[in-house]
């Protein structure tokens, strides 16, 4: 950026405040180590061809820090950077340093983030949609805490309203039926499987007790009963999928705390909120949204968005900088009236984060499986566990960016192959364990980087892997940023790949003393960044398959 403005004090460059610099990773190591597109982002405001616009940065690019061997102009436009190899070296010695520690920064430094997740309904199992949005939460936690941020981790649990009713009304019917009354079940009721569970489990533990009681009152009582039997197994299943929170915050909270009322309260004195036929409106059009929405209908009855807001004022009221919500893809249209709701309470707009996650094909045997959780037909995210694993079943997810859809393909995901791209890194960790196991059988110690001449890794599928060991920590910092832990995989996938190429071509333990401390030393700092990278996503790092 300095030479920027160096050209635009020489008058070679148009003045103005400057574009934002993005460093990108060029896919081909002729194209450097760093490419920028910044010539081409000014070209309009220069109205200048870029390559000329880059020519003239390159003239007043200095090499003040020494670590820039060339630049070239590419392409249309792009300006490419190479940097010395001893510049490369150097991030060995800190990750050695470091050890576990490699990759942490203070980016996140004083700064606290809640990160809401998953908060599926307590009314069905969980399916492989909400494993997508449980492991991308739990990975974009992990990473947020490795470069910094004080992060705490929130379910929410829609335990009040419509889907409740329903809840205690399809139980309400099944129990009626095991109780042997012949019953009409509603169209729109849950008709899976474990709505009959727990429909059998309450008459075999309580009888007939429910069938003097009135209707509206058995709906309310068996609906409670079945989300906290539902609620206990979804705890189940995450704490074996490895998903955790610090906090399961219940809907129902803001109601018996009075919350909700009193925020709802403050909004209409501040002149947010208006009645129009006996309903109350919130003004989200006044922050950009494109219709007002009701907050309290006119039978009295409260909505999602009431509590919503109440919701995330409390979250702000707990001291948090940065909220990340991070939802399933139908939920589009909400984000909208959610950032006039947080400009209302007099937040900043950009204090509030959400990621939207697109929904998971699941394929078995050349067939898409059918997922409803009204109707039944859907695959758990248990069932999924129980057949390929935990440790693909989270990789998996985490293949495509969050909005994308995602193809599960279960047969994949159970091959013990180099095609299963979970297997594929997890085999590059145990293959240096193997490495350094017969090592020691030879009496060789594993080297610290004082030990090593690390000059000797001048190969260049040894540079490349020393360059993707040295990238670790900015591309965690990158991800934190730009909210995308889906990235992890695609590195884990090119790190994996370099090595399993490079101990295919070269020996690693060899006759040549230095160079077998060299190479053990290299092997050593892709063993460690792959246990963290793995480690983030929740998986596991096996010394041996």
């Amino acid at each position: 950026m300095q030479a920027i403005k160096t050209g635009q004090e020489r008058g070679e460059l148009a003045d103005g405040p400057l574009p934002p610099l993005t460093l990108e990773y060029p896919k081909e190591a002729r194209h450097g180590d760093y490419a920028t597109n910044i010539a081409m982002v000014m070209a309009s405001r220069e109205q200048r061809p870029p390559r000329e616009i880059a020519e003239t940065i390159l003239r007043w690019l200095k090499d003040e820090e020494e670590i820039i061997d060339r630049v070239e102009v590419a392409g249309p436009g792009f300006i490419n950077f190479f940097l010395k190899e001893d510049y490369w070296r150097h991030f060995l010695s800190e990750a050695d340093r470091q050890g576990e520690r490699y990759g942490e920064g203070e980016l996140g430094a004083g700064k606290r983030v809640l990160v809401e997740f998953l908060s599926a309904n307590p009314t069905g199992p969980l399916h492989i949609g909400h494993g997508r949005i449980g492991v991308f939460g739990d990975a974009l936690a992990n990473i947020l805490e490795k470069v910094g941020f004080e992060v705490e981790r929130e379910y929410y649990v829609n335990d009040i309203g419509t889907q409740m009713e329903l809840l205690g009304r399809s139980v309400y019917m099944r129990y009626l039926q095991e109780c042997g009354k012949k019953v009409e079940f509603p169209a729109d009721g849950y008709q899976g499987a474990y709505i009959r569970e727990i429909a059998r489990q309450i008459k075999e533990g309580e009888g007939d007790r429910y069938l003097p009681l009135p209707e509206g009152r058995v709906v309310d009582l068996l609906g409670q009963k079945a989300s906290d039997v539902i609620l206990r197994s979804i705890k189940d299943g995450l704490k074996r999928f490895r998903v955790s929170f610090d906090r399961w915050y219940r809907e129902g909270d803001l109601y018996r705390r009075g919350l909700a009322p009193r925020i709802l309260e403050e909004l209409q004195g501040r002149g947010y909120i208006y009645e129009l036929d006996g309903a109350l409106w919130f003004k989200s059009t006044l922050f950009g949204d494109e219709k007002d929405r009701v907050v309290v209908r006119a039978n009295g009855a409260t909505t999602y968005f009431a509590s919503d807001i109440a919701y995330h004022q409390d979250k702000y009221d707990r001291g948090y900088n940065l909220l990340i919500d991070i939802w399933g893809a139908d939920h589009h249209g909400y984000i909208p009236r959610m950032e006039a709701a947080i400009q209302a309470l007099g937040c900043d707009k950009s204090s509030f984060k959400v990621v939207l996650v697109q929904l998971v094909n699941l394929w078995r045997g050349g067939e898409q499986v059918s997922m409803s959780t009204r109707t039944g037909e859907f695959t758990s995210l248990q069932e999924v566990m129980d057949e390929v694993g935990v440790d693909a079943c989270r990789y998996f997810f985490m293949l495509r960016r969050a909005d994308s859809p995602l193809d599960f393909d279960l047969e994949l995901a159970k091959k013990e192959g180099l095609e299963n791209p979970v297997y594929y890194v997890q085999y590059g960790h145990a293959r240096i364990a193997s490495i350094f196991k017969k090592a020691a059988e030879r009496g060789i110690n594993v080297p610290t980087f004082s030990e090593v001449n690390a000059s000797l890794l001048r190969l260049s599928e040894e540079t490349g892997l020393i360059k993707r060991v040295a990238i670790f920590p900015e591309l965690l910092e990158g991800m934190a940023l730009s909210l995308e832990p889906h990235r992890l995989t695609s590195y884990l996938q090119d790190l994996a790949g370099l090595f399993h190429s490079y101990y295919n071509k070269h020996m690693v333990i060899s006759g040549d003393k230095e160079m077998t401390k060299a190479r053990l030393f290299l092997a050593k700092s892709i063993k460690a960044v792959l246990q963290s990278a793995l480690g983030l996503l929740g998986i596991v790092a096996p010394e041996e398959m």
